[in-house]
């Protein structure tokens, strides 16, 4: 029994030994946000001639990587990543009627994106009736 209370006696003050620095640190401030805590934000966007994912021809591909920090295969990849940022990662909000006067020549080109957007998965698709009425929408999250 003697013996008992002192292994009891020695591993308790030696969790406290090596665990009571601990605990003053983890109640301070902590004074920047690792990497690791941000949300994932990555996708694979795809752009390529038909009316469907489904009908494309050939599609392009570029990866595009948000948090921590802007990055991949995408030729505007901190611009993507702002764009995206601001309009709460509705790909929707992103798709506008645009500015520029284009063709009514049908030539369907379709856009997809799937991956994560800060944590949460995502599938995206959307046609457009040509090239230019792509690049028109406004965004650099498609002009790739």
């Amino acid at each position: 029994m003697r013996n008992t209370a002192r292994w009891a006696a020695t591993l308790g003050l030696t969790a406290a030994a090596v665990c009571g620095p601990l605990t003053g640190s983890a109640l301070a401030a902590p004074a920047a946000v690792p990497a690791s805590l941000y949300a994932p934000s990555a996708l694979v966007l795809t752009v390529g001639q038909g009316e469907s994912a489904a009908t494309v021809d050939a599609a392009r591909a570029v990866t595009l990587t948000c948090a921590p920090t802007p990055s991949g295969t995408h030729p505007a990849a901190a611009l993507a990543c702002a764009e995206l940022r601001a309009a709460g990662g509705d790909f929707d909000s992103l798709v506008g009627p645009g500015d520029a006067l284009c063709t009514r020549q049908y030539r369907p080109v379709v856009v997809t994106v799937d991956g994560v957007w800060q944590g949460k998965r995502v599938s995206y698709e959307r046609a457009f009736a040509n090239e230019c009425v792509k690049n028109a929408a406004g965004s650099s999250l498609f002009t790739f």
